[in-house]
This record gives structure tokens, C-alpha cells and sequence, in this order.
């Protein structure tokens, strides 16, 4: 069970000034909404208009995940089996990315929220998990781990051990990602 407060079932918000990472030279924003007991975030990633849909559970996990860029349909739509087997929308099985639990995209810290809400760790526990972070340009994915530590009541630091590296970052009441110092700063 979720430490921060609970989200408003009318939705919530939020958006990130990025502070210079290269390929995140924009603005990204997530949006939320409660519907069909679960929620359903919409987001831009910045850079090319990149647009994300996640629908979540009501705890947390991640059940799809669709990348938008320059089509209406999506061109890329992942989903899970809540299990950690993880499919393409024809159905085809990505055994590469089995024990998934969570998909990150770096254009935003809004994909770190979901398992700092999740996580029910106490200060100074730390979980590692295995994450599925998309390329946004490439359409690329690779299956990574990541270990996230909660160093203080409103402080996280999450390390990626492929990209070697670690970011502390202090959240708000409801667990969202308020400042990634050097990356992204946030706005609403």
C-alpha cells in the first residue's frame, strides 16, 4: 500500500521543465484519469511531439503501454499480462522482456512515479526491478535494472545499472517526481 497520499478519482497532473539532457530539449507533461478501476495516463515525452498512453492498475502496475510520434495509430503498443510476460498488440510474444515489471522512458521522470507510488518501501530499503525502457527514436527496447531506494520520507534514488546512472530525486505528497536535479525541474 501506497505511503502518498491517494489521487483525486477527478484526475491529476503534472509537468516537468527539461534542463538540458540531450533528446529532451521540450516540456513533458503526464495527465491521469480514473476510469474502468484503473488509471490511465496520457503524456508528452518533449522531443519530435512523442506522445504516451499507459493505462495502470489500481495499484500501480503497468497493463500497456502505446508510443505515439507522428501516426494516429501508435507505433509501438506493448501490453502485460500483469505477470511479467509482455506481448505486441498482434499478439506476438516479446520473450526478451519477460519479468518486466515497469516501463521507463528517459524523456520523462513521470515513469519513475509508478514504482516509487507502488513500492511500500521503508527509508533506507531499496527494490530492484526489471524494466522495459523504450528508445523513443528508435523504437528500440531493452530489459533493464533498476534499483530505486528511498533515502528520506520524500527523497528516491532510483540507479540504472546499463546506463550507469543514478538520480535523487525528491517527490510531493502523492509520490510524483517534483525535481531530478541537473535533468528536469517541475512545473505544475
Amino acid at each position: 500500500m501506497s505511503v502518498y497520499q491517494s489521487l483525486s478519482s477527478s484526475g491529476h497532473a503534472a509537468s516537468w521543465k527539461s534542463l538540458g539532457l540531450p533528446g529532451t530539449g521540450q516540456d513533458c507533461s503526464v495527465s491521469l484519469r480514473w476510469e474502468n478501476e484503473g488509471w490511465t495516463a496520457e503524456g508528452s515525452l518533449g522531443d519530435d511531439d512523442a506522445q504516451f498512453v499507459l493505462r495502470l492498475s489500481a495499484g500501480w502496475v503497468v497493463q500497456q503501454c502505446l508510443l505515439f510520434r507522428d501516426l494516429e495509430e501508435p507505433d509501438l503498443w506493448l501490453g502485460t499480462d500483469s505477470h511479467g510476460r509482455w506481448g505486441e498488440v498482434n499478439g506476438a510474444h516479446r520473450t526478451e522482456l519477460d519479468g518486466c515489471t515497469d516501463v521507463d522512458f528517459v524523456n520523462t521522470p513521470f515513469t519513475n512515479c509508478i514504482p516509487i507510488r507502488r513500492l511500500p518501501l521503508l527509508v533506507g530499503h531499496s527494490a530492484t526491478l526489471s524494466v522495459a525502457v523504450v528508445d523513443v527514436e528508435t523504437l528500440g527496447i531493452t530489459k533493464q535494472l533498476q534499483q530505486y531506494t528511498k533515502v528520506a520520507p520524500n527523497t528516491w534514488r532510483y540507479f540504472s545499472g546499463a546506463s550507469n546512472c543514478e538520480v535523487e530525486a525528491n517527490v510531493d505528497e502523492f509520490g510524483f517526481v517534483v525535481d531530478e536535479p541537473d535533468r528536469f525541474r517541475r512545473l505544475v
